[in-house]
């Protein structure tokens, strides 16, 4: 037995019941007239349109119909699975895979695992990783008073810039936030690394109490004020952590910026840019639901599920 041998990676139909516990927790929810808790008939025994394949039509699993607009819906509508053409059973595979590998799985080797075409496996990637993103309300990192550290990492080649034997300015830029007391993070891409950028996120994103950690870039120096304390590391001299108080630093956000380059230049190897706030939400997601935090694969696969709704993509 193994993690991929539960039924609803296999069947159908336990595949929709999974998915209804997982997204309608709380009670069905009508995605046409938004009714929550209304009448809902269940719809079984439907048959689709006849097919070459399917000459009496293939049934329509976790079919239901709605008690107060009389419209039909199944549990994807209105999410990033809405239309997809793939099983369910294996989009809840993908999404496992997906969110268990520490370093990301390419959309090759989905379509070698799932036995499905390339392009079905990397837009289905994509829906996941939409999935992934959140939308919830920024509450500020470092409320209680907590060490916050900041740093930005930069990422592939920009589209017909000029190539640079030095500096970063023909990179992409991602800023990274990590709030040490609740392990959580929050991480953006942005145009480039100047003051303009990130001292909004700095400051929208970061309660004025914490103690702002980074390194000595001078972009950091007049924001750093606006903080109770201020924290840097002359990472120029080689110095990683500060010898009169150890707690300046910011290893943490440096050891989360490695699995994200190690993920996106040994596993992704391309993005562009387009794509990139995506892949970005894929690492904070993990990141953020990772073992330390008390949430194993199973769970970080459930959390990703909870985000479906309200993201469909076409």
């Amino acid at each position: 037995m193994s993690v991929l041998s539960q039924p609803h990676f296999h069947d159908e139909a336990k595949a929709y019941a999974f998915l209804e516990s997982v997204v309608w927790a709380g009670g069905v929810v009508c995605p046409h007239c938004g009714v929550v808790g209304g009448r809902v008939y269940d719809l079984s025994g439907v048959r689709g349109s006849k097919s070459v394949k399917n000459p009496e039509g293939a049934i329509r699993h976790g079919l239901k119909k709605c008690g107060e607009c009389r419209k039909q819906f199944t549990v994807k509508v209105g999410t990033v699975f809405e239309h997809a053409r793939m099983p369910l059973h294996k989009m809840l595979q993908a999404v496992h895979l997906i969110v268990s590998s520490k370093k990301g799985i390419s959309a090759h080797q989905l379509h070698r695992v799932l036995e499905v075409q390339y392009k079905s496996a990397w837009f289905l990637a994509h829906r996941i990783r939409e999935a992934m993103r959140s939308g919830d309300l920024a509450v500020p990192f470092g409320a209680n008073g907590g060490a916050v550290e900041v740093d930005e990492t930069y990422i592939g080649i920009k589209k017909d810039a000029p190539h640079m034997r030095g500096g970063w300015g023909h990179k992409h830029t991602v800023l990274a936030l990590v709030d040490r007391e609740s392990g959580q993070s929050r991480w953006f891409h942005i145009d480039s690394a100047k003051f303009s950028n990130i001292q909004p996120i700095v400051l929208e994103n970061i309660s004025r109490e914490a103690r702002l950690m980074t390194d000595e870039a001078r972009v950091y120096k007049p924001v750093g004020k606006q903080f109770a304390e201020h924290g840097t590391t002359l990472h120029g001299g080689h110095v990683y952590v500060d010898p009169t108080d150890r707690t300046i630093h910011t290893n943490t956000v440096e050891g989360a910026f490695s699995i994200f380059k190690r993920g996106m230049k040994g596993v992704y190897q391309h993005c562009a840019e387009h794509h990139l706030h995506r892949y970005v939400a894929e690492f904070e997601f993990r990141y953020n639901t990772r073992q330390a935090n008390g949430i194993d694969d199973r769970g970080r696969a459930r959390e990703a599920l909870r985000g479906i709704s309200g993201k469909r993509l076409t």
